[in-house]
């Protein structure tokens, strides 16, 4: 037995699965034949239906990955076939895999209190009579009021073209952010964005609304508060400790062999394909780290990932939270408001077991326990604790263009999850 897991099984009196392992549907008591052919039929009919070029499908049940299999290829050309290895742009998931657990980290550690006002930490806000009071509890339920989003890039671009006093072709010392081939953004331009922000106007009616953009000033709260580099403090805390082999910002940057899956034809700012640089505008004007959107990763990488938190903190024998920690993190904050999220972490419409297929979110027959994300791109991520599944989908809906919502109207990613709870007993 493992040392470190021997400890914890110590300390704890639970054993907990060393880590993912690849196994069949039949040695966690589901049926192989229903999976694939169900699964199959879904994706290939998305496909056909240009719902996404390609997409692939990761799940684990007791901590053995039952299925992981591939569908299509990365374009509509189809000459690059999807393959279980492929780097994806992961636009929102990127909320709860990137400084979530920096400030999951920071909450157990004592160092920022969840109920006391974020100015306390953000103190820019302190002289701002509409968010002073604001707490991070409020911010990461998206129960703050503040604005969905704002599109900073009209601030970098006039008549299409980009101003020069913000966007450079060649990198220079004020200008070393690359934001595209030959695009390097002002390295101060997280200042503008966070005046912005800060002068945004915030909703008196404290009612659930989603919102990006305190996710963009995360990481430099995070690096004031450790007195460490965000990317260094997540891949020690981490992403290393995890074995995740590629999870992480700029992948371009890393020589990494496995393909990166393109997103969309931008027409309006970089003029290309998109690939291996972050989709999300605003994360991209930051260097492509931000919170908001950034983060690059394979399935397995967030297979991991998501199996620690379904095991209350703990993989491989390495300890990363507490099991209260989670738990507060994962629970709905404000049900008296209907508002379904928990901090951070996306979770089940309540009273999702009551609705059908097309009105659910996932799929009805998730627990409330339950909690994950998704991601603009066409990402998905999901752990349920209460029946032991882990659930990652993969694709790129946004090619060539963000035009493509058939992943929504077909239901895709619920009708995929439904299929591991209702497949019937093997025998």
């Amino acid at each position: 037995m493992h040392n470190k897991t021997l400890l914890f099984f110590l300390i704890t009196g639970n054993l907990v699965s060393a880590q993912l392992t690849y196994n069949t549907p039949e040695s966690v008591g589901l049926n192989s034949s229903y999976i694939e052919f169900n699964v199959d039929s879904i994706m290939n009919d998305a496909i056909n239906q240009k719902a996404f070029p390609g997409a692939q499908l990761l799940v684990a049940k007791k901590g053995k990955i039952i299925f992981h299999k591939t569908y299509g290829f990365h374009t509509y050309d189809s000459v690059q076939k999807v393959a279980k290895d492929d780097i994806y742009d992961l636009a929102s998931v990127t909320k709860i895999v990137g400084p979530l657990p920096a400030l999951m980290k920071l909450y157990e550690e004592g160092k920022i209190d969840l109920d006391a006002p974020f100015s306390n930490y953000w103190t820019s806000w302190k002289n701002r009579k509409d968010k002073k009071d604001i707490t991070l509890r409020e911010l990461l339920s998206h129960q703050a009021g503040m604005n969905p989003y704002i599109v900073f890039l009209c601030e970098v671009l006039k008549n299409g073209t980009p101003k020069n006093r913000f966007i450079k072709k060649e990198s220079e010392k004020r200008y070393s952010k690359k934001v595209y081939n030959n695009l390097y953004v002002k390295n101060r331009f997280n200042k503008k964005v966070f005046r912005k922000i800060k002068r945004s106007k915030v909703s008196n009616d404290k009612t659930y609304q989603y919102s990006g953009l305190a996710s963009l000033i995360y990481p430099t709260l995070i690096e004031k508060i450790t007195g460490e580099n965000y990317e260094d403090y997540l891949n020690k805390n981490f992403y290393k400790p995890l074995s995740c082999e590629v999870l992480g910002y700029n992948p371009l940057t890393k020589n990494f062999k496995n393909n990166i899956v393109p997103t969309e034809l931008d027409s309006f700012f970089r003029k290309d394909y998109v690939k291996g640089y972050v989709h999300d505008e605003n994360a991209a004007l930051l260097g492509g780290v931000s919170g908001n959107a950034g983060l690059f990763a394979t399935a397995l990488d967030l297979g991991k990932y998501m199996q620690m938190l379904l095991q209350k903190g703990t993989y491989d024998g390495t300890h990363f939270f507490k099991p209260s920690t989670v738990d507060a993190f994962t629970k709905i904050q404000y049900p008296e408001n209907n508002n379904r999220r928990g901090l951070g972490f996306d979770k089940p419409i309540i009273r999702n077991d009551t609705l059908s297929i097309k009105e659910a979110y996932p799929a009805p027959q998730v627990s409330p326990e339950s909690f994950g994300h998704s991601g603009f791109t066409g990402t998905f991520v999901w752990a349920d604790p209460a029946n032991d599944i882990v659930f990652i989908f993969l694709s790129n809906r946004v090619y060539p263009t963000r035009s493509h919502t058939n992943i929504y109207n077909l239901n895709v990613r619920p009708k995929l999850q439904q299929v591991f709870y209702t497949s019937p007993k093997s025998e």
